[in-house]
């Protein structure tokens, strides 16, 4: 009787044990997707930046500037130019197909070249995974020297993650399991229900982290998960200096990402955001990391 209970006991054990593991994972899994696109995300717009780079170079201008890669709209980019350019429409698909296929998030995408003036479309032309697909015109004509945006615009692509579909579709089963085997232990658990929050005041700014907004003067401002997160770690420790190395590892690389100036992206837009309450900032401590100021 005493060695059935103590099987018993080792069973419910072992089974807990594989249900947690299996729940840390999903999560964990949930946001490196986030976290993952947001890094592609971040590395697509350099090498947007960098077909503008290679298009100037390749037209004979090693001096002017490309300006900062605008995002026009969900999945559509402009890349714009200081100077007036001329180009070969083959060395334009040629650079764009090249450094696009290193884009692991890029598939099927459109490219018009505009006219600054009255954005009209000069050249255009359409690159697809399946090169049966690609529609390319006037190759070999050289465009006039003018004034011109190029507008990148990609398909959109749902969120599919095929490795984890066994883990993620397991999840209710083992719920269930979990219910029937640890019913026992249901109400100790229960005591810890409503014992945490996911709403912080900071300032005159409501935080509701569990759906990812701020409310500022009765004005709701939608976060990212990255946003989100970032955000969530200063609100558990306001007025207190953060590491930038403990942001990039809890942010990032614990989940396999690591990243440089990503980091300092999204502190800047999460700044943008708060900015609307003078009485919150956050502020660089220079040679340590950050820090979320809350005055009174």
């Amino acid at each position: 009787m005493f060695d059935s209970q103590n099987l018993l006991a080792g069973r419910r054990k072992y089974l807990f044990g594989i249900v947690l593991l299996l729940f840390i994972s999903a999560f964990c899994v949930a946001f490196s997707i986030e976290g993952s696109d947001d890094f592609n995300i971040a590395r697509r717009e350099v090498m947007l930046r960098k077909i503008g780079d290679e298009l100037l170079t390749q037209s004979g201008d090693l001096t002017s500037r490309v300006l900062p890669v605008k995002k026009v709209a969900e999945n559509e980019y402009q890349i714009r130019f200081e100077k007036d350019l001329t180009f070969l429409p083959d060395s334009l698909v040629n650079i764009t197909r090249r450094l696009l296929a290193k884009d692991p998030i890029a598939g099927d995408y459109v490219v018009n070249v505009l006219n600054s003036g009255n954005a009209s479309v000069a050249y255009g032309y359409a690159i697809s995974k399946n090169k049966k697909n690609d529609i390319i015109a006037c190759r070999g004509r050289k465009q006039p020297k003018a004034s011109y945006t190029i507008n990148i615009k990609f398909k959109p692509t749902g969120t599919s993650v095929p490795k984890n579909e066994f883990l993620l579709g397991s999840l209710p089963f083992l719920a269930f399991v979990g219910f029937v085997f640890f019913r026992s232990v249901k109400p100790r658990r229960e005591v810890l229900v409503g014992q945490c929050t996911s709403l912080f005041t900071l300032g005159t700014v409501l935080f509701d982290a569990e759906n990812r907004k701020i409310i500022v003067n009765e004005k709701t401002i939608d976060l990212t998960r990255t946003e989100t997160r970032v955000l969530l770690i200063f609100a558990l420790s306001p007025n207190e200096t953060i590491a930038r190395s403990r942001l990039q590892k809890e942010i990032w690389e614990d989940e396999g990402v690591i990243v440089g100036r990503s980091l300092d992206m999204f502190i800047s837009k999460l700044r943008k955001k708060l900015e609307l309450d003078p009485q919150i900032n956050i502020l660089v401590v220079r040679g340590k990391g950050y820090k979320l100021e809350v005055t009174s």
